[in-house]
């Protein structure tokens, strides 16, 4: 059976013929209706991002649909349901596989294309804020790229779960844009040196975690936004990827810094992420506390126009990609 997917092409996205899949042992068939741009999909293009061993090579790390097929051992879908789902790739096509343990139901509230710009970030800012650093109510976030698909889940998060946020962008309509989504405060930082003004922000205490998709050129300034007992978590390397860490520091205010992705985690670890968000951060989607914040849709054949747009750094939240 055949489908169209995006393939990458002369590093171009191009709408093409490809194998259809079939789900194997505890894996449920998803006829994609829409799915979503991440940084990780242009990382991929450009060769430093590849998919971990047995995953698609079609990009894509989420998506919304409906179950077409169910695997042998699954029990907790049936065809016709409606889902959205964390994907090791895959999403840019008409089908495709996901073990169950990483689909979730659409929230009642929502589109499919909401939905879409769920499962990647959600699941992301939800790990590394609340289970990689364990952040506990009370205790200060700074959000690094808050105007990000990342970063507006994460501001959702910290205020759902009481924990005051303050986020670095690149432009001043960002900031407002993320106080509005619920950040305590913020700051251009092209024009402000976010170092001070967190300092300032905090009574020179420093943050307790800091959530960092830059990672070289932010560690020192990081470790010195970092309170006592701190903790850094870099998801990225958008800034290089090295540093050098002042160790005597890091000492004395006992801070730590965890290096963290989710891509290449087990299905094990995915669907114990996937499962947290359905029983802490669902039910906070259907009451309306917690959305999905879309940016632009885009039709799924011109993935290559939503790549460019991303490229811009002009959007909020998150760029979705429609199947038609």
């Amino acid at each position: 059976m055949v489908m169209h997917a995006i393939e990458v092409v002369d590093n171009r996205l191009v709408w093409q013929p490809t194998d259809k899949p079939s789900p194997g042992f505890g894996e449920v068939l998803i006829k994609v209706s829409a799915t979503a741009v991440n940084r990780a999909d242009l990382a991929q293009v450009a060769g430093g991002y590849p998919p971990p061993p047995g995953a698609s090579n079609i990009l894509g790390l989420e998506c919304s649909g409906t179950v077409v097929e169910v695997g042998s051992q699954v029990g907790s879908f049936e065809v016709g349901d409606e889902v959205c789902a964390l994907l090791s790739g895959g999403g840019y096509a008409e089908y495709v596989n996901v073990p169950a343990g990483q689909v979730l139901r659409k929230p009642d509230r929502l589109s499919l294309i909401e939905a879409a710009a769920l499962p990647e970030v959600f699941a992301t800012a939800y790990l590394n804020i609340f289970m990689e650093a364990n952040a506990s109510i009370g205790e200060s976030v700074l959000i690094h790229s808050g105007a990000s698909g990342v970063g507006t889940a994460a501001i959702q998060l910290c205020k759902a779960f009481g924990n005051p946020c303050f986020v670095t962008v690149g432009f001043d309509a960002k900031v407002r844009a993320c106080q509005k989504l619920g950040a305590t405060a913020g700051c251009n930082r092209r024009v402000e040196d976010f170092e001070a003004r967190v300092l300032e922000w905090t009574g020179d205490m420093g943050v307790d975690v800091i959530l960092d998709p830059v990672g070289g050129r932010y560690l020192a300034s990081n470790l010195r936004c970092l309170a006592v007992d701190g903790r850094l978590v870099v998801i990225g390397l958008m800034g290089g990827a090295d540093a050098t860490l002042p160790l005597g520091r890091m000492m004395v205010k006992r801070q730590r810094v965890i290096g963290s992705t989710l891509r290449a985690r087990s299905i094990e670890a995915k669907s114990a992420v996937m499962s947290q968000l359905f029983e802490r951060v669902w039910p906070r989607i259907e009451a309306g506390d917690v959305n999905a914040i879309v940016d632009h849709t885009i039709p799924l054949a011109d993935a290559q126009q939503a790549h460019d747009l991303i490229r811009t750094d002009q959007t909020i939240g998150k760029v979705v990609l429609v199947a038609e």
